[in-house]
């Protein structure tokens, strides 16, 4: 009797909502559209394939010809569909009933576009926890693919990794499939020869019914480094299909059909986890290098494979507690799905639910060698969607001006301010420092910064190991988890940590000695007029006044009692354009530089900040003349393409000497949407 291994290959195709333009039109040129084709070229070679919803929406408009191939596909029993939330959530971090919503929205389009619908899905990143297994039962979701790790974790050995399990929870049923870890790091960076020959030596009896289970990324396909020639090039992609359509071994097939067709391993119950690279990332920096150490040492004991098991590292969630812009993000994206939910069923539109789904995509609340949280245009979209839907929200169910919350669960109320132009919230922490401005018109949030805090990778490049990259194979090409490789010049200032989260109106006092004091100490003080929070500074005989008037928030000072040497402020902004030609200051009608350049300008009542990507500007005016010196933020962070600096913010410093005798003055930023 021939020995036979089942091969359910399956594909993840995502891209994040609010990625440029050109980064989708490069993924389908390197990606999609020679992934697709090569496979439509071979229909005994059948396979699944997860497009994430908003990316499946950008192909069918934009490349219509591929998704009828694809269609083509699906009708002739080639291809098979699976499905997930819609816009690509972590659904262990958002409500059930977005779950369920999410699951249905992309079951429902897939079904409508392409005839099918899905009866297994993807786990966003594999994130498992127990508490999704309602959801996607009630979904009408059949089975998940997580990876084998999660079922060492729960410990079952390896050699009965080759089929699906059972699990339950709350009166549902779900079945597991367990990806192989050691398929993913074969395909496609071992040789097609050396891949096949792999799954042969996984062939099993007739009767054993074994399956060799590969989910992972498509962008492994042909956007990470090298990979567009290797596969598609050197003609990996198509030698492996040959390769494996040619053995007596190896038999393709369908999630859907094995599932109906084989009885499940027995029950399972897997902790909550991640991919173990992941749950490196979601350490603390300190904590990660630790971890990876022990991982490194357990290797190079060889005892990784038995070990790996018992090494956990930390959880997704933990992303939520490590950045506390993420966790900020997180809580406004679970405010507003209350109130969404709170709605007549009437008034809950397809827009507003495409809002709210929008604001739950995943990649702008994490980072690791992946992950968007570093990226601000992937922020820009979360809060875009976030503006958009609490505007709308606001005009069918007003809430009061003002409301005071520990939204973020750190133990420190927000002040949230608002009318229907323009929202501030500020975090009443001591600094009485504006941590969000929302502008209703621009759906843009211009406290939508990012601190800079350690991270685990900062040790590799502070040991300049940019020109080590590890291969796992002797013929074939290098991961980008193997690759530590350089974007740009990063120096010790670069890596030099924030003290203090970013905001508007971080307030600083001179001591005369030329040196400025942080003003930690303000305390609320009842309103006496509406539209305004106000705050008291003993120690600085300061009182801080916040003011809205329609599109124009007015920050003033009184000083009264003491004699101050100088005072400043730092602002933080989200400009879109950060550093590129569309972003620039303008002063007294004509523009001294854009914002990664440095500005310094003294005796200012007035500067504009345009940005054309926003469409629209920031009016600075000043109630006595202040010195402004501007300057970028940067941050580093990582990717498959290596270190790299990113500008989080435009940093503007406005000082002014107060003297013996001061007198009041008033900071106000005017948001000017454009026509």
């Amino acid at each position: 009797m021939t020995r036979t291994v089942t091969l359910l290959l399956g594909v993840h195709a995502h891209q994040p909502v609010g990625n440029f333009p050109e980064v989708l039109e490069d993924a389908h040129f390197r990606c999609y559209k020679p992934f697709i084709h090569t496979l439509h070229r071979f229909p005994d070679f059948r396979f699944a394939i997860h497009f994430s919803g908003w990316l499946l929406d950008w192909l069918l408009e934009r490349y219509p010809e591929d998704m009828a191939l694809l269609r083509e596909m699906v009708q002739r029993g080639q291809a098979e569909l699976v499905g997930a939330g819609d816009t690509e959530p972590v659904l262990a971090v958002i409500p059930y009933r977005d779950r369920v919503g999410q699951v249905v929205a992309l079951s429902d389009k897939l079904e409508q576009r392409f005839g099918q619908r899905p009866e297994g899905a993807w786990l966003t990143e594999r994130v498992w926890e127990a508490t999704v297994v309602p959801a996607l039962a009630d979904s009408g979701i059949g089975y998940v693919t997580v990876d084998d790790y999660h079922f060492l974790c729960a410990g079952k050995p390896m050699a009965a990794l080759n089929g699906f399990f059972t699990t339950e929870e709350d009166g549902r049923r779900l079945d597991l499939f367990p990806i192989s870890e050691a398929l993913r790091y074969r395909l496609p960076f071992s040789t097609a020869h050396d891949a096949v020959a792999y799954l042969e030596s996984l062939a099993r009896e007739e009767g054993e019914q074994a399956a060799a289970i590969y989910f992972d990324d498509i962008e492994k396909f042909g956007i990470w480094p090298e990979t567009y020639q290797w596969v598609y090039e050197k003609g990996w992609l198509t030698d492996f299909i040959q390769g494996v359509l040619a053995s007596p071994h190896i038999r393709t097939g369908l999630y859907r059909d094995y599932h109906r067709q084989a009885k499940t391993r027995g029950v399972v119950y897997l902790p909550t986890t991640s991919y173990i690279e992941m749950n490196e990332w979601t350490l603390p920096a300190a904590e990660a290098n630790e971890f990876a150490d022990l991982v490194q040492h357990s290797k190079n004991a060889g005892l990784f494979d038995r070990q790996k098991a018992f090494l956990r590292g930390g959880i997704w969630k933990n992303f939520l507690s490590r950045y506390p812009e993420s966790n900020w993000m997180h809580k406004r994206m679970l405010q507003l799905s209350a109130r969404f939910d709170a709605l007549p069923e009437k008034r809950k539109t397809p827009d507003l639910r495409r809002e709210l789904y929008d604001s739950q995509a995943n990649d702008a609340y994490w980072h690791g060698l992946f992950g968007g949280l570093y990226l601000p245009h992937l922020r820009r979209a979360v809060y875009r969607a976030m503006v958009a839907l609490e505007g709308e929200l606001d005009r069918l169910q007003p809430r009061p001006a003002l409301e005071r919350t520990d939204l973020d669960l750190d133990g420190v109320e927000e002040a949230f301010l608002h009318n229907e132009a323009i929202q501030v919230v500020v975090a009443e922490d001591g600094a009485a420092a504006v941590r969000e401005f929302d502008a209703y018109a621009l759906k843009h949030n211009f406290g939508d910064t990012l601190r800079r805090q350690p991270e685990h990778y900062y040790r590799k490049i502070q040991l300049q190991e940019g020109a080590r990259q590890h291969k796992l194979w002797e013929e074939g090409i290098a991961s980008a988890h193997d690759r530590v490789s350089f974007k740009h010049v990063i120096t010790p200032a670069d890596l030099v940590f924030d003290d203090y989260g970013r905001a508007l109106f971080l307030d600083a006092v001179g001591s005369g000695g030329g040196e400025m004091q942080a003003v930690r100490d303000y305390a609320a003080e009842p309103r006496r007029r509406e539209g305004t929070l106000e705050y008291r500074s003993d120690s600085q005989h300061l009182n801080k006044v916040i003011a809205l008037d329609g599109g124009n928030l007015a920050v003033s000072y009184h000083f009264h009692g003491k004699a101050h040497h100088g005072f400043s402020t730092e602002i933080n902004l989200a400009m879109p354009s950060c550093d590129g030609p569309a972003g620039r200051y303008v002063y007294r009608s004509e523009v001294p530089c854009g914002f990664g350049q440095q500005l310094e300008l003294d005796g200012v009542s007035e500067l504009a900040l345009e940005d054309d990507v926003m469409g629209g500007k920031l009016v600075l005016r000043a109630s006595r003349p202040v010195r402004v010196v501007g300057r970028p933020h940067f941050t580093v962070s990582q990717s498959e393409a290596g270190f790299e600096k990113i500008m989080q913010a435009v940093v503007l410093t406005l000082s002014w000497e107060v003297g013996s005798h001061p007198q009041p003055i008033e900071v106000s930023l005017e948001v000017v949407p454009k026509p």
